[in-house]
């Protein structure tokens, strides 16, 4: 097929994935796997070649992050359980004081946002919004746009969440640096679209807490109080931090230790995502569950309760290392990339473009990241990128599938239910949240793609 004809499949593709999951409604894991049939056969590969495509495609993939989103998604489901989100806010905001609460709610959404899913911590800490604001008569963005800013950074930006990943898993990239790149761009997004943007949007945009959600925590609180029973700070933040620090010490373990000593092979095993977290979830069992009274049965219904979210993420990022393998047999990679050489487009623009065409097409921010990290596989070894620059791209790409979340995407009606707003002031307000998330993380993005 010629380069024309393979430009064109590549964009009927990607046309045909949007149609199938904005206007049929297909679930993106099955649209994936029936584009790349579709793409595969029209470039003329044999029905043969196109099942081992996809064989091999989805198997690659899956098995390099099956186990890190799954023993992740428990992690995250015992913390919740067990009442770590709520103690790690309510330490954070009395350290911080009142005056300075915003910067609590950013710092505790973008710890927590670390093992737990963002729309189920939002849930968990949104009645401690409710009692700020009517404590305080102040605007409810004023504390919820700090804790959005947080969980939204970490959920897009710092792994184990699944995004980053997802994104990681499918470019080849280095998980210790993504963490670090992610770090380095999510503390400044947080910061700008957190309390920085909280504090003005709060002063345009006066919210109530909704009477219905007044009367929910009435209802609630009942013979509960928060600080009974919950587990120690130190605790909860020794055992979100643990994985990241294991993950880490690996990375730079294998620059700093010498090749083939003892001391590699401990830290080369131990910081495996997968061993790290399979470490840390160990440890949360024990100390969130076993010794604080839950039976062996309540663990393992915990456990498997987390399986439920994780495993769709799991199917359509292995349907997105589907697509990118038949991208890659047919062809279609090597011509991107003399594309973009053309063009002259760093591939980090690129990247971003893609992301943020299909988040604001279709809404979901891991259908984003999967078919632009799908779009981009097959290019990067024609260009010869690697090392470092791949974590980079997995950062860039979060930042484009972040963008202006609006009626498309399942977080806007979420917030739009949770604070009583309105359409216009959720745009106003959490849309512009996301696109501040998005343009910082694709800006700092750059700036290191300087250095290295």
């Amino acid at each position: 097929m010629s380069t024309v004809g393979l430009i064109l499949l590549a964009a009927f593709g990607v046309a045909l994935l949007l149609f199938l999951v904005i206007r049929t409604k297909l679930q993106a894991f099955i649209a994936l796997i029936v584009v790349s049939y579709i793409i595969g056969l029209l470039a003329g590969m044999s029905p043969s070649e196109v099942f081992k495509a996809v064989n091999d495609g989805m198997g690659g993939t899956v098995a390099e992050i099956a186990v890190i989103i799954g023993i992740g998604a428990m992690f995250g489901e015992i913390l919740k359980v067990s009442g770590g989100a709520e103690r790690l806010a309510l330490t954070l905001m009395d350290k911080f004081g009142e005056k300075r609460v915003n910067w609590a709610l950013v710092l505790t959404g973008f710890i927590i946002s670390i093992p737990v899913f963002l729309d189920v911590a939002f849930v968990i800490l949104v009645p401690i919004l409710y009692s700020l604001a009517q404590k305080t008569g102040k605007s409810l963005l004023y504390y919820g746009i700090p804790l959005l800013a947080g969980l939204a950074v970490t959920h897009s930006f710092v792994p184990p969440t699944p995004g980053p990943i997802a994104v990681a898993s499918l470019l080849g990239a280095n998980i210790g640096w993504v963490i670090l790149f992610g770090l380095m761009a999510g503390i400044p997004a947080a910061i700008i679209a957190g309390p920085v943007f909280g504090t003005y949007i709060s002063k345009k945009i006066h919210v109530k807490v909704p009477k219905i959600m007044l009367q929910n925590m009435a209802e609630e609180a009942k013979g509960k109080t928060y600080d009974k029973d919950l587990p120690s700070f130190g605790m909860i933040a020794g055992l979100i931090l643990l994985p990241l620090f294991l993950i880490l010490l690996n990375t730079f373990g294998s620059v700093m230790l010498e090749e083939g000593s003892t001391a590699l092979s401990v830290v080369t095993f131990i910081g495996n995502p997968g061993v790290a977290l399979t470490i840390t979830a160990l440890l949360t069992f024990y100390l969130l569950g076993t010794r604080r009274g839950y039976s062996k049965e309540d663990i393992q219904e915990i456990a498997t309760k987390a399986l439920e979210p994780a495993g769709i993420i799991i199917l359509i990022t292995g349907a997105g290392g589907v697509f990118g393998q038949v991208l890659v047999e047919t062809g279609i990679g090597d011509v991107l990339a003399n594309t973009m050489s053309d063009l002259n487009m760093p591939i980090l623009v690129f990247a971003f473009l893609v992301a943020s065409a299909v988040r604001i097409a279709q809404g979901s921010a891991t259908v984003a990241m999967v078919t632009a990290a799908s779009l981009i596989t097959p290019v990067l070894d024609t260009l010869g990128i690697g090392g470092p620059m791949l974590a980079l791209l997995v950062i860039t790409i979060a930042s484009g599938a972040t963008i202006a979340s609006h009626v498309n995407d399942s977080g806007f009606w979420m917030v739009n239910r949770f604070f009583g707003l309105s359409e216009k002031d959720t745009l106003k307000s959490w849309t512009v949240m996301e696109t501040i998330i998005a343009f910082v993380g694709f800006g700092v993005s750059l700036i290191i793609s300087i250095f290295i």
